[in-house]
């Protein structure tokens, strides 16, 4: 049995029964045994001393395609349409299995640099069991917790190839992985399912899909961001029972009205890229309107080929486009800004960190610093220029923290940073396999 004390830290739990407290976090194994001030620990304790410190729970990246980041900034100027032309039809069918390994295992390294402890990873390019193990040993291999959702690539059909909005998540495939690598529940890596939905398939498609998630129990996660295949696809599946909190909606923002409400009440969760969606021209955030029918609502850093994966920058994407919208329709309504702010920061902590680990069927685990619950926990440096002094902890995270202050990160209690420094740091093997990785995948793009 292994203990570790943190003390003397300034404490934002996400946890109302607990608050914030500056006091001390006791770590049992993989899981925080207690909090509260001056705790006593046995002989043997390893002690951290976190004095000027914020610990908060671990970010939850709520929708990450880790498989891109070899390709780092190479989308940084596409719409929608672009992005799926050159990336799926395009840079994702030059992709072996060693490239999805290397870019999920450096980029979920890059994950817990910035402070994420559990990722969603939206894996829709894995065109075979060698391409999927790959991508899952890649996680596996430096201790990050992930949701994995296995997806289906999208590439162009070749001559007698039905189009991929015909063709169902491949069971045997699916059942592989439940019966071997992602077996556990319980497990740091777990196994959902990456599904087309009404949007990007046929009916017959959808129904399968839905029907597979149910009766294996996995989270399904689909992308919402234009028109529908199936124009009622939504109503259909409530009509089934085949809708509940086990399906999480990616983007959304055509999703109005009595559609966006019928999603909410069954308690479907979303997952938010405001930043992309600005971007690629998806249309206004879906923010505002899950706030008023009280979605849950959870936030993720997409796709690494255009935007940073750090958290700290998400967040803050997020909330300062919220807040601008709704300062926009005060405005028409009366001329004036809003009379208080309309989204708080402490709001937007738990999109990416509690309501993140909700998205991901795991808030019984993490999400939050609460006795009895997984020991992801996260350090920040607050003595640092940038963010001294706390006069509001909530605050200082959002707003003028880094990944830079990022001093120490736990996950199921095991110390994967500490004092700044990874504790597997990458090494520059893997470092130029990750570069030579993706200007392989771009010439080759370019050349085809």
């Amino acid at each position: 049995m292994s203990n570790t004390l943190i003390q003397n830290a300034n404490i934002v739990s996400m946890d109302d029964t607990i608050g914030e407290i500056i006091g001390d976090i006791l770590v049992r194994d993989d899981k925080i045994q207690a909090i509260g001030k001056d705790l006593q620990a046995p002989e043997g304790t390893q002690v951290i001393d976190a004095s000027g410190k914020i610990a908060m729970p671990g970010f939850v990246n709520a929708h990450i395609h880790t498989w891109q980041t070899g390709l780092r900034g190479i989308a940084a100027d596409w719409t929608i349409s672009q992005y799926l032309r050159a990336m799926h039809a395009g840079l994702a069918t030059h992709f072996n299995a060693g490239d999805i390994g290397i870019a999920n295992e450096m980029g979920a390294l890059n994950q817990i640099n910035s402070g994420t402890t559990t990722l969603v990873d939206w894996c829709h390019n894995n065109p075979s069991s060698a391409h999927t193990d790959a991508a899952i040993e890649g996680l596996k291999a430096t201790g990050i917790r992930a949701l994995f959702l296995h997806g289906s690539p999208k590439p162009d059909p070749k001559s007698g190839q039905k189009h991929f909005s015909e063709l169902p998540m491949p069971r045997t495939e699916v059942e592989r992985l439940r019966k071997g690598s992602l077996s556990s529940s319980d497990g740091l890596v777990t196994l959902g399912l990456a599904i087309l939905g009404p949007q990007l398939s046929i009916w017959d498609v959808c129904e399968a899909d839905f029907n597979l998630a149910k009766e294996l129990g996995l989270i399904a996660s689909m992308h919402v961001s234009g028109p529908l295949m199936v124009e009622d696809g939504f109503e259909q599946l409530a009509k089934l029972g085949l809708l509940g909190p086990h399906i999480n909606i990616v983007h959304g923002n055509v999703l109005k009205g009595d559609r966006l409400k019928l999603l909410v009440d069954q308690g479907c969760s979303f997952s938010l890229t405001p930043e992309v969606e600005l971007q690629m021209g998806f249309g206004n955030p879906l923010t505002s309107p899950l706030r008023a029918l009280g979605g849950l609502i959870s936030l993720g850093s997409d796709i690494e080929s255009s935007m940073t994966g750090d958290m700290f920058s998400v967040t803050r994407a997020a909330l300062q486009a919220v807040r601008h919208a709704d300062n926009l329709v005060e405005r028409a309504k009366t001329g004036a800004c809003p009379p208080e702010i309309t989204v708080t920061a402490r709001e937007a902590l738990r999109w990416v960190t509690i309501d993140g680990a909700r998205m991901a069927g795991m808030d019984h685990l993490i999400g939050s610093l609460t006795p009895g619950k997984q020991a992801d926990i996260v350090l920040l440096d607050a003595n640092a220029i940038n963010m001294h002094p706390i006069n509001d902890p909530v605050a200082s995270i959002l707003f003028h923290a880094n990944t830079g202050n990022v001093d120490t990160v736990l996950i199921a209690g095991n110390i994967v940073k500490r004092d700044g420094a990874l504790t597997n740091p990458p090494s520059k093997q893997k470092m130029d396999e990750l570069a030579e990785s993706g200007s392989r995948i771009i010439q080759a793009f370019r050349a085809s």
